[in-house]
């Protein structure tokens, strides 16, 4: 059966993508055959006439997967606006359906899959039938990893994203602290704080830049 999870994050530009494609770039280091999936992307770039989805460019590059992003993301807008903004603009409505059956067809490709979201957890992708982020998670019955920042202010941002997935019921694995410095003190007490009042583990920390995220064993050790 093929495994995988969901990463969303805090916010937008909180770094999903980043840490996405560090995640698949590391297992398939390791040995497993890891993919990536992303149900609806906005602000994507025509480029020499062709559209391009850049975040599944990003990852799929960084992790080495030779293959065509277009085939891996289920809704691709060119307009640079929430997904279901952007759907209602390029009258391409998103649905569930869809995203459940490319999910499944990618999942007989890999043995483990990297789902990327959009936003954050409360991000809409089709307000005519109620459609949030929540409801794709929970479609594709994963677990979620959530990127938070280690800058001022993602106390708040944290807690209010672990509360609300959990109010949802929505299995929380791990939170990843994106851009992080060991040597400011008070991102090192965020660390601490987003684990005291979340109850939730803080299983990884990437630097500005990182190239590599080392410190996920716990949370892979069954993949």
């Amino acid at each position: 059966m093929t495994k995988g999870i969901f990463i969303t994050a805090t916010g937008t530009d909180v770094g999903k993508t980043y840490i996405s494609a560090l995640i698949v770039k590391k297992l398939r280091n390791l040995g497993y055959n890891c993919g990536y999936f992303k149900p609806a992307l906005s602000g994507a770039e025509v480029i020499n006439g062709k559209l391009v989805p850049g975040d599944c460019k990003f990852v799929m590059d960084m992790a080495g997967i030779n293959a065509n992003p277009l085939d891996y993301v289920s809704y691709v807008f060119k307009t640079a606006v929430s997904p279901h903004l952007a759907s209602e603009i390029e009258k391409n409505p998103i649905k569930l359906e869809k995203i459940k059956k490319d999910f499944d067809k990618i999942k007989k490709e890999y043995d483990y899959i990297v789902v990327e979201g959009a936003g954050g957890i409360v991000c809409p992708f089709n307000m005519q039938k109620n459609i949030i982020l929540p409801d794709v998670i929970k479609a594709l019955g994963l677990d979620i990893l959530i990127v938070a920042s280690g800058e001022l202010g993602t106390i708040n941002s944290t807690v209010l994203t672990a509360e609300y997935a959990k109010q949802k019921s929505i299995k929380i694995n791990g939170i990843i602290i994106n851009n992080y410095d060991d040597n400011d003190f008070m991102q090192k007490d965020n660390k601490i704080q987003i684990k005291n009042l979340t109850g939730i583990e803080v299983v990884a920390t990437v630097e500005k830049g990182q190239k590599d995220i080392t410190d996920l064993s716990n949370l892979f050790k069954e993949v």
